[in-house]
C-alpha cells in the first residue's frame, strides 16, 4: 500500500509540473502573441477583400481555406524554421525582426500614400481565367496564402524574440504553436463574422418579428462599411507605428542608442508636463514617436521598392513584387 501511494504522489507531482509547464507555456504564448498586434489587425484588415465579388454561399469556405493555409504557413513552415533560428543562430533574429519592422513601415505608408494619390490599376492586371468561377476562388485562395505567409512570418518572428530567453525547446515550440494557431483563430474567425455580417443585416432586417430587430438589422447593413473603412484605419496605423517601435528597438540592442533614447527623454518630459496619468501619457508619446518614425522611414522605402525591389524582383521572376501588386 504505502509503494501504490508513493506512486501516487509521484503522479501527483509529475501531473503538478505538467500543469504548470502548460500554463507557463499558455502565459508566455498569451504575452508573445500581444506583441504582434500590429501584424494581426493588419491580417484582420487585409483578409476581407480576397472575398469580394463571391457568391454568399462561397464566402465562409473560402476563409476557411485562407485559414488553414495560414495554419500550414505557421506551423508546418515558419514554427520549424523559428526554433532552428533559436537554437543555431539567435543573433538573426533582431535583425529578421527588423526587416519585418521596415516591411510593416513600408506597407502602412503605401496605404497613407495611396490615399492622397490613388493609383489607376493596370489594364493587363486581369487574372487569368477569371470567367472560371472555380479558378478565379483557387487563385484568390492562393493569393490570400501567400500574402498571409509574409505577415505569418512578422508574426512569428516578433513572437519568438518576445518569449524569455533560456527556455526549452518543447516550451518555446508550445508556446509558438498555441499563439499561432490562437492568432489564426481570432483573425479568421473575426474575417468570417466581418464577411457575413452584411447578411445577417439583411436576414434580421427582413425576417426579424420585433420592429427593434429589423432595426438592428437594418443599422448593422448601414454601419458594416464604415466599419471596414475604420478598420483599415486602425490596421494601416498600427503597422506604422508597431514597425516603427520594432525598427526603434532594434536599433537600440544592435547599439544604435539614439532614437531610443531621444523618444524615452520626450516621454518622460510629458509625463512630468501633465502629471497625471504616466502610464497613458508615456505610452501615447511614444507611441506617436514610433508611429511618426515607422511613417517617415516607410515614405523612403516607397520608392526603394517601387524603382529597385519590385524591378529586381521582376527581372528574376518574371512577375511584379509586391510594390508593384497594390
Amino acid at each position: 500500500m504505502s509503494g501504490l501511494l508513493a506512486l501516487l504522489d509521484d503522479v501527483a507531482g509529475i501531473a503538478k509540473v505538467a500543469a504548470a509547464q502548460i500554463d507557463d507555456i499558455a502565459g508566455q504564448a498569451a504575452k508573445a502573441g500581444a506583441k504582434a498586434a500590429g501584424a494581426v489587425i493588419d491580417d484582420a484588415a487585409v483578409t476581407p477583400k480576397y472575398v469580394h465579388g463571391f457568391a454568399p454561399a462561397r464566402e465562409l469556405p473560402i476563409v476557411g481555406k485562407i485559414a488553414m493555409g495560414s495554419i500550414r504557413n505557421k506551423l508546418v513552415i515558419l514554427l520549424p524554421a523559428a526554433l532552428l533560428l533559436s537554437a543555431f543562430a539567435p543573433w538573426a533574429i533582431t535583425p529578421l525582426l527588423m526587416l519585418g519592422g521596415f516591411y510593416l513601415c513600408f506597407e502602412g505608408a503605401e496605404k497613407v500614400w495611396h490615399l492622397f494619390r490613388p493609383h489607376t490599376p493596370h489594364a493587363d492586371g486581369h487574372i487569368a481565367g477569371e470567367g472560371d468561377p472555380v479558378h478565379l476562388e483557387k487563385t484568390k485562395v492562393a493569393g490570400a496564402i501567400k500574402t498571409d505567409f509574409i505577415l505569418s512570418a512578422e508574426i512569428m518572428t516578433i513572437i519568438l524574440a518576445a518569449l524569455p530567453e533560456g527556455q526549452g525547446v518543447w516550451t518555446q515550440a508550445g508556446a509558438l504553436a498555441l499563439a499561432a494557431v490562437g492568432i489564426t483563430l481570432v483573425v479568421y474567425g473575426g474575417v468570417a463574422v466581418i464577411v457575413k455580417a452584411d447578411d445577417m443585416g439583411l436576414w434580421l432586417a427582413r425576417v426579424g418579428r420585433l420592429a427593434m430587430t429589423r432595426a438592428l438589422g437594418r443599422g448593422i447593413v448601414a454601419v458594416m462599411p464604415r466599419f471596414m473603412t475604420l478598420l483599415m484605419i486602425v490596421g494601416t496605423a498600427a503597422m506604422i507605428w508597431v514597425g516603427g517601435s520594432i525598427v526603434v528597438h532594434g536599433l537600440h540592442e544592435l547599439g544604435w542608442h539614439a532614437p531610443y533614447d531621444l523618444i524615452h527623454h520626450l516621454s518622460e518630459v510629458a509625463v512630468q508636463a501633465i502629471g497625471t496619468a504616466e502610464g497613458v501619457v508615456g505610452w501615447a508619446v511614444t507611441a506617436f514617436c514610433d508611429g511618426i518614425l515607422g511613417l517617415g522611414l516607410g515614405m523612403v522605402l516607397i520608392p526603394v521598392a517601387t524603382w529597385i525591389i519590385d524591378p529586381l524582383i521582376r527581372a528574376v521572376t518574371g512577375k511584379a513584387g509586391d510594390a508593384g501588386a497594390h
